[in-house]
């Protein structure tokens, strides 16, 4: 048996949340035929990397990758984004994004 205790996630301490992510958000919102997931996972990075909510921005820029965002258009993002939410919100930014960064140099470097 594991002494390490599972994570309490924020959905089971408020199961409405749950709810409305699966109801609305991911079942709605980023099913909108305006964007593409592509596109609304860039937008969705920029907006959270703007806000400093660099927790969701980390899982964002995972799910960005996998909806089609390259690593260099997430570097694009942060260079932008310094220009027009501040230089710290980009470091952070880049900071959050290290891990698919990370991850895209790692593959371009093999032989």
């Amino acid at each position: 048996m594991s002494d390490q205790k599972r994570e309490y996630s924020i959905y089971e301490a408020v199961p409405q949340f749950g709810r409305l992510r699966d109801d609305v958000l991911y079942n709605d919102v980023w099913k909108q035929p305006e964007l593409s997931p592509r596109d609304r996972s860039l937008v969705t990075c920029a907006v959270l990397a703007a806000l400093g909510r660099n927790e969701e921005l980390k899982h964002h820029c995972g799910v960005a990758v996998k909806n089609g965002v390259s690593a260099d258009e997430l570097r694009g993002m942060v260079v932008q984004l310094a220009f027009y939410a501040g230089w710290p919100a980009g470091v952070n930014a880049a900071k959050a994004a290290m891990p698919v960064f990370e991850a895209a140099d790692n593959v371009s470097q093999e032989p």
